[in-house]
């Protein structure tokens, strides 16, 4: 299996920024590492930070707040 991942190298440690599907616990693995800096959505600070359930809340309130934007008023 071959996945890119972001991690964070903290502490001596790398921890991946999310969960990684298919990997068992105690897996051993072999990395290649790239420092190579991207440019990244700011949004993805928060990768990690938050539960499933407070990121379904904070689509819901944005959903609810973009219903409320009358498009025409973006016309010419």
């Amino acid at each position: 299996m071959t996945k890119t991942i972001h991690a964070i190298y903290e502490h001596g440690v790398l921890r991946p920024l999310n969960h990684i599907e298919g990997l068992e616990e105690n897996t051993e693995l072999e990395l290649t590492i790239s420092t190579e800096k991207r440019e990244s959505h700011p949004i993805l600070r928060f990768a990690g930070i938050i539960s499933n359930e407070e990121a379904d809340e904070m689509m819901k309130v944005i959903e609810d707040e973009f219903e409320r934007i009358n498009l025409d008023e973006w016309k010419d």
